[in-house]
């Protein structure tokens, strides 16, 4: 883990805390090549050059940042939540959709990877 990103996640509550380090793992299990690095303030993971996602801890929820086109292809199943310019909050006394997250990675991976992320899993 990037020592920048162990500092960020250390300053949180152990409720946000955990929150937080699964939203990492389930980054790095669908996108295990993924660079892990620190941007705009937050945890950012980059894969062929290319952000794929980000993430973030608050008060009452963790943000999730997807890029422009993350959000717009799950919007129906993202509506859900609360959400902002490009961001969603997925409050801490909530369980995570963690299917959803997943599927969002898995997404930003294959446009980063120049594929159709609508088609089938390779």
């Amino acid at each position: 883990m990037v020592e920048q990103v162990r500092g960020y996640l250390e300053k949180f509550p152990w409720a946000t805390q955990e929150k937080l380090l699964r939203l990492r793992s389930i980054i790095l299990e669908e996108a295990p090549d993924a660079q892990e690095a620190f941007a705009y303030g937050m945890p950012a993971y980059r894969t062929h050059g290319k952000p794929l996602v980000y993430f973030a801890g608050y008060a009452k929820h963790v943000g999730f940042y997807a890029t422009a086109s993350g959000h717009r292809a799950f919007a129906n199943e993202l509506s859900a939540y609360h959400q902002g310019k490009g961001s969603v909050q997925f409050p801490l006394n909530q369980p995570l959709p963690e299917n959803l997250i997943a599927r969002i990675v898995r997404f930003r991976l294959a446009e980063n990877e120049g594929l159709n992320p609508f088609d089938p899993p390779r």
